[in-house]
């Protein structure tokens, strides 16, 4: 049996190994940063291949998307929210970023097999390509909503955009590193089990309506029962898209005031509290995914 001493210094040289590991691991990832860079270049190649319009196909879908859940939420269910399809557009755009990287990580590694069985590079680049591709597209999405907001707030309306748009970058790093994490668990899983991107389909078409895109979130603490109705909202945001689609929305976004069927709805304030619980759960995210990665790239050359 270990003293108390004994025991506390084989904790400390077991976890000072592994932070060297991780240390290790990155700077090798970093040695072979134009391979990711070429990674995500032949990504977005393959994409716009034989397109004329390029990206802005990947941007239609969800301009569409928008226009037609618009139309259904607003004047079939009569959810009453000026400029609701900003507000739609806000939430919109981050599941998009957020569906098609996972889509997409599942079937990378078995896109590269070849390349697998032939050269050493580090497994882990593979779902960083991926995480980064669809990044730029999310950045380039959203440059196109800021101009969509410009001309609405500040040409047509004389309102300037506030500044709690500042926060953007840092909900842009959360999503990324909530993706990143979820990646190297899908792109991993999907090599050992095939049913793994089936599933994510189906699991995605649920989260989709779980998640606050189509309506706000105030519409479900509205539906809460009143005697827990704070508990009951803060357990609803542990979910960390929820809490990232609701922190787009009131920092890009003005305060609103609407009503549904006859009932009033007004927007509340961001909780920066939980916002900063989002944070450490999508940092933890990350990092437990990449560790599940790790323990398990050896054996792709084995299973592809």
């Amino acid at each position: 049996m270990y003293h108390g001493d004994e025991l506390g210094f084989l904790t400390f040289q077991r976890t000072h190994l592994i932070l060297m590991n991780v240390i290790d691991e990155l700077r090798e990832l970093y040695k072979y940063r134009d391979m990711l860079k070429q990674l995500v270049v032949r990504d977005l190649k393959v994409r716009y291949k034989n397109s004329v319009l390029g990206f802005f196909w990947s941007l239609a879908n969800p301009l569409v998307q928008v226009a037609t859940i618009t139309i259904v939420i607003k004047y079939v269910m009569r959810l009453d929210i000026p400029n609701y399809s900003a507000y739609l557009l806000v939430g919109y755009l981050p599941w998009v970023f957020f569906q098609m990287t996972l889509l997409d990580s599942s079937q990378v590694i078995l896109m590269h097999r070849d390349l697998l069985r032939k050269v050493y590079f580090p497994r882990e680049l593979l779902p960083l390509s991926v995480v980064i591709a669809n990044v730029i597209h999310f950045v380039l999405a959203l440059v196109v909503f800021f101009s969509y907001l410009l001309f609405y707030r500040v040409f047509l309306h004389g309102a300037p955009i506030a500044l709690t748009a500042a926060w953007l970058p840092v909900l842009i790093l959360l999503q990324t590193l909530l993706l990143v994490g979820l990646t190297f668990i899908v792109s991993c899983m999907n090599v050992f089990f095939d049913d793994t991107k089936y599933l994510l389909t189906v699991l995605l078409n649920v989260l989709f309506y779980l998640t606050p895109v189509m309506y706000v979130s105030e519409l479900v603490y509205t539906r809460l029962p009143e005697a827990h109705r704070g508990l009951l909202f803060k357990l609803y945001l542990l979910c960390p898209l929820n809490m990232l689609t609701e922190a787009y929305r009131k920092t890009l976004l003005p305060a609103f005031h609407g009503g549904i069927k006859g009932s009033e709805i007004s927007s509340v304030p961001l909780d920066y509290g939980m916002l900063g619980v989002c944070a450490i759960v999508c940092i933890l995210a990350a990092i437990g995914g990449y560790a599940y990665f790790n323990a398990r790239k050896w054996l792709f050359a084995e299973r592809v």
